[in-house]
């Protein structure tokens, strides 16, 4: 990309967009002076791998300015978000976590499971990446400790105690059986064992007990021993990492041969009460700066944020002003001071090293799966060595015009859509034909070779690639296989929707080869062909649509051949001519003043069509 003009950028915050020729945005960022940090990607030397394969596919830049540096970092987030730019560091978990939520300043409050923590007075716990054992705790605490269940709106209009009433897990407060002192006293209980203050009410739970039990008042003992086993087996799940208590996140970060790796764990009341982990395949270490700062910008619009977030250790992109506006940004969203700090004692590095571990088990697993899957898919498909790279072809046109023949191109699982291409093919409606000629196209635009090369059709299809390989000598480049529709109860092709029976073609072989329906080898492959077939109908459809207007540029008066043949000449695209202005137009050859506005009222016409 071509350095801009500095007095065409801004010099105020904002966002900043690349966008590459198809106009798809590949990289958002946000700046406190947007022309100082714009030009500072043009700069001769110095700039990451990463940045440099970015700048080498962008073709456009956009602006969005801002009032404020933290409005840019807010827009950012929710931009990367929108589009997951393929250069930008993107958190793909779109999940909100979850919280138990009290509303102490009601009469009567009920234990909640949300989604969003807002500022209403309401006392937040969590999160919790688990909706089950979140439920599981829920579900715990409400035979322990008697709490409505009902909504609010439920319990006005209840003219009779609810079942659990009768269950003894609720004390009916709708019927007005329990003052509110009484009731904020088990709400009290529960606050505090979701804090993970539970030594002390362990203590009080066994006193009142014992007294229940001297007081010969068996069945109150027999509640508060159901308390006590609650509590116990809630705690038992948690590991107590700080003995003074406090509440923060702890992250760790992990490289990996071919990735980044990062873990997160929460800590409430000084004990681990939850964790996550995330990996990013083709990070650098010198991604890792980059790496924090976004996740903690878009982890905690989804989590709410605690006190103090502990890193390994403060990027040299976090300087003074960074830090302090990311924490003014937690602090809102938290409705009190977060801090970003790095591990200042043991205590933190051992935090570190619990995150850490985490992340190297994130990188394992996900080296592991993507390894076992395509060794998996290799053995299935019976050949000799898994396939890292697959290649998967698609014919499409509408009764013989227009043909074209689209490729897409999967790395290790995933689609690398940089490397998609498509090939204008004679006319003729031959699919046969077409993938003959498209097979020696493709040899003669050279490696890199697919480990297999799919087809999307049957046996007929895959001969005719088969047979154009054995004739140029390249038989055994790559393997071949092609997947056709299952067959319906009539013999034909079952096009019906929700079809998981594919079938699979290989070379040597009269019948498909035995993958499982719904299997996740053969489930691949249909993802993957499904995606040849939308890439290939995509170009058909554009194809057919200049065509469509090259033909009506033929059929306006005046325009015969050799004007035809002249505006070609000068204009990409009918789109292009009919974007022209009347200069433009005149300064064609052999083109005056007369004809130039005669072009410019009938192009203007056909582009409205």
């Amino acid at each position: 990309m071509q350095k801009p003009e500095p007095s065409s950028i801004p010099q105020t915050p904002g966002v900043y967009l690349y966008k590459d020729q198809r106009g798809r945005v590949i990289y958002v960022g946000k700046a406190r002076i947007l022309r100082r940090r714009v030009l500072s990607y043009f700069r001769p030397e110095g700039l990451p791998a990463k940045t440099r394969a970015m700048l080498a596919h962008a073709v456009s830049l956009d602006y969005l300015t801002t009032t404020t540096e933290k409005e840019a970092l807010l827009l950012e987030a929710s931009l990367i978000k929108k589009y997951r730019p393929h250069y930008n560091i993107v958190l793909r978990d779109d999940k909100q976590y979850v919280l138990f939520r009290c509303n102490i300043k009601h009469a009567f409050p009920r234990l909640e499971i949300v989604r969003q923590a807002r500022r209403d007075g309401a006392r937040y716990f969590g999160p919790f990446t688990s909706t089950l054992a979140a439920r599981e705790t829920w579900k715990l605490i409400h035979r322990a400790f008697a709490l409505r269940r009902c909504s609010d709106r439920a319990m006005k209009n209840r003219v009779r105690p609810c079942l659990y009433h009768h269950m003894g897990q609720c004390p009916a407060p709708c019927m007005g059986q329990i003052s509110p002192a009484d009731y904020h006293e088990a709400v009290h209980k529960v606050c505090e064992l979701l804090q993970g203050r539970s030594a002390p009410l362990l203590q009080r739970l066994r006193a009142e007990m014992e007294a229940a039990a001297d007081a010969l008042e068996f069945e109150k003992a027999a509640v508060l021993r159901d308390q006590i086993l609650a509590v116990e087996r809630t705690v038992e799940r948690q590991a107590a990492v700080l003995p003074g208590g406090g509440d923060m996140d702890a992250v760790g970060l992990f490289r990996a041969d071919n990735g980044l790796a990062l873990g997160i764990v929460f800590v409430r009341n000084g004990a681990v009460t939850d964790g996550r982990s995330f990996y990013w395949p083709g990070l650098e270490f010198e991604d890792a700066g980059e790496l924090l700062i976004s996740f903690i910008s878009q982890f905690y619009t989804q989590a709410l944020p605690p006190p103090r977030l502990l890193l390994p250790w403060l990027p040299a992109e976090l300087d003074s002003d960074n830090r302090a506006l990311l924490e003014q940004v937690l602090a809102e969203r938290r409705g009190g001071a977060a801090r970003l700090v790095a591990p200042q004692n043991q205590s933190d590095n051992q935090l570190i090293d619990m995150a850490q571990s985490n992340a190297r088990e994130e990188a394992r697993r996900h080296l592991d799966e993507n390894a076992s899957f395509t060794e998996r898919l290799g053995r299935a498909l019976r050949l000799q060595q898994p396939p890292q790279r697959i290649e998967c072809v698609d014919v499409s046109h509408t009764g013989g015009q227009q043909t074209r023949v689209g490729m897409v191109v999967f790395v290790n699982g995933q689609p690398s859509r940089e490397d998609y291409r498509v090939w204008a093919m004679p006319d003729g409606g031959d699919d046969y034909a077409s993938l003959y000629a498209w097979t020696g196209r493709r040899l003669k635009s050279g490696p890199p070779w697919p480990d297999l090369l799919l087809i999307d059709g049957g046996r007929g299809q895959l001969a005719a690639v088969q047979r154009a390989l054995q004739e140029a000598g390249q038989e055994d480049l790559f393997a071949l296989a092609a997947i056709a529709k299952a067959r319906d109860e009539h013999g034909q092709a079952d096009r019906r929707a929700g079809n998981v029976a594919d079938r699979i073609f290989t070379p040597g072989r009269s019948n498909p080869l035995p993958l499982r329906e719904g299997g996740p080898e053969l489930l691949f492959l249909q993802n993957v062909r499904d995606a040849a077939h939308r890439f290939s109908i995509g170009r058909h459809r554009r194809a057919r649509q200049g065509a469509a207007l090259s033909g009506e540029l033929m059929r306006l008066p005046g325009i015969g051949p050799a004007t035809a043949r002249l505006l070609w000449q000068h204009f990409a695209s009918v789109q292009a001519m009919c974007a022209a202005s009347e200069e433009e137009l005149r300064a064609l050859p052999g083109i005056g003043p007369t004809r130039a506005a005669m072009l410019r009222e009938k192009l203007t016409r056909l582009g409205q069509l």
